[in-house]
């Protein structure tokens, strides 16, 4: 074999193994994509960009806790009903904040820098 097919082969046996790699830059064979975000706790509300409540009603069981999860967008929370919790007043983003709901009622809420984002909740 002559030293120009050597190296040709050679080259072309090196372009062969760098295509057929397993992951690199440009892609990968792996088959199992990664596993997706977990769910939200059953319990949360979330404010979200599109400047709704989500979801706009939650029913919970007396004595639970109610997590309010603000986006990348700035919300706040208050309730339009007696005996409620205390409001979440500033602007919120990227951030939980939790609430107890104590007594059996339905807690209607919106937000002030959103006033046509309201939402409930339904405590059993």
């Amino acid at each position: 074999m002559s030293r120009i097919t050597r190296l040709i082969s050679a080259a072309f046996v090196v372009a062969l193994a760098a295509c057929s790699g397993t992951s690199g830059p440009y892609g990968s064979n792996n088959q199992n994509p990664p596993p997706p975000p977990p769910p939200p706790a059953g319990n949360t509300v979330t404010a979200s960009p599109s400047l709704a409540f989500t979801p706009a009603s939650l029913t919970v069981n007396a004595g639970q806790t109610v997590t309010f999860a603000f986006g990348s967008v700035a919300h706040n929370v208050f309730f339009d009903t007696q005996g409620a919790p205390n409001n979440i007043t500033g602007n919120n983003a990227n951030i939980s904040i939790q609430r107890a709901f104590p007594t059996a009622g339905t807690y209607q809420y919106h937000c002030n820098i959103h006033p046509f984002m309201t939402g409930t909740v339904v405590v059993q």
